[in-house]
């Protein structure tokens, strides 16, 4: 299945730098995903107040996995 996002291009160029020339996007966000935490990696490509926001929104959504997981 392939998802679609819209980024800023003021974004898709900070994301962009992250890339290895032989690499997909899908791969950078794997591996970024794969790394226990990535966040320091990307300093600067996100304000402070924004990673602080997303970091809240990934661990409710963390929360929210587990409880619907457990209920099954």
């Amino acid at each position: 299945m392939v998802k679609t996002i819209t980024v800023t291009e003021e974004a898709y160029n900070k994301i962009k730098r992250l890339k290895a020339a032989d690499e997909s996007f899908s791969d950078l966000f794997k591996r970024l995903g794969n790394e226990k935490n990535p966040l320091p990696r990307m300093f600067g490509i996100i304000s402070k107040d924004e990673a602080e926001k997303a970091e809240k929104e990934i661990r409710e959504y963390r929360k929210a996995f587990i409880f619907l997981k457990s209920e099954t």
